[in-house]
């Protein structure tokens, strides 16, 4: 897959003294994308959240990236057309790339509901550095939670282009992690994450003497 984007012209890259090596080793552990995928009310969000609330309580870096909450602002100008997802799932991958070579674990919670989307975010950082969670709850399950009573208006007829009713969702045939959040306890979804990253040398292992940084 074609990953390259435009470049505005007459720029030249800058590259800086502190490097992301040097913020990692600061942090004492690597900075990360961890994408987490799943339909409205799969439990994306709950899951993130819980896993940075774990990661903050050993000391790490993070921030959440939550689907909602970008189109308060950054990506507000966007819609749900096919397009627009398209470019929403953009500026999150660049932004998450710059929180990432800031040393951080960023974590996003987006229904990304495209293959391609997702796999072009992956190609734009370096192997290893993005790790898809899938949430894969079955569409009763998220219907029957609808906290925000969007299946209830896209049945009705009263929401267009909503991800599982009246526009697609690709689930991920690859992904790094599937957690079957609507039948595990949340604790255990967030111990699975956590297993997985330290496998991937995100973060050390709990029994280690400095698991992530501590000041």
């Amino acid at each position: 897959m074609n990953t390259q984007l435009s470049v505005s012209t007459n720029v030249v890259w800058h590259r800086a003294t502190v490097t992301r090596a040097r913020r990692e080793a600061q942090n004492g552990h690597r900075g990360a994308i961890l994408w987490f995928t799943g339909l409205s009310g799969s439990g994306k969000s709950t899951l993130a959240h819980a896993v940075e609330e774990a990661l903050h309580q050993r000391g790490c870096r993070t921030f959440v990236l939550d689907g909602d909450n970008v189109r308060h602002g950054l990506c507000g100008d966007l819609g749900f057309s096919a397009k627009d997802r398209q470019e929403n799932i953009r500026r999150i991958g660049e932004m998450a790339k710059i929180f990432m070579e800031a040393g951080v674990i960023v974590l996003t919670a987006f229904i990304s509901p495209y293959c391609a989307d997702r796999e072009r975010v992956r190609g734009i950082v370096e192997r290893g550095d993005f790790i898809e969670i899938y949430c894969d709850t079955p569409i009763e399950i998220c219907e029957s939670r609808d906290v925000k009573g969007l299946y209830k208006k896209a049945r009705a007829g009263q929401l267009a282009e909503f991800t599982g009713i009246t526009s697609p969702y690709e689930a991920p045939e690859n992904s790094e992690l599937a957690v079957h959040t609507g039948a595990t306890d949340l604790d255990v979804c967030v111990q699975q994450v956590i297993n997985k990253i330290t496998q991937h040398g995100i973060i050390a292992s709990a029994n280690s003497k400095k698991p992530c940084a501590t000041s």
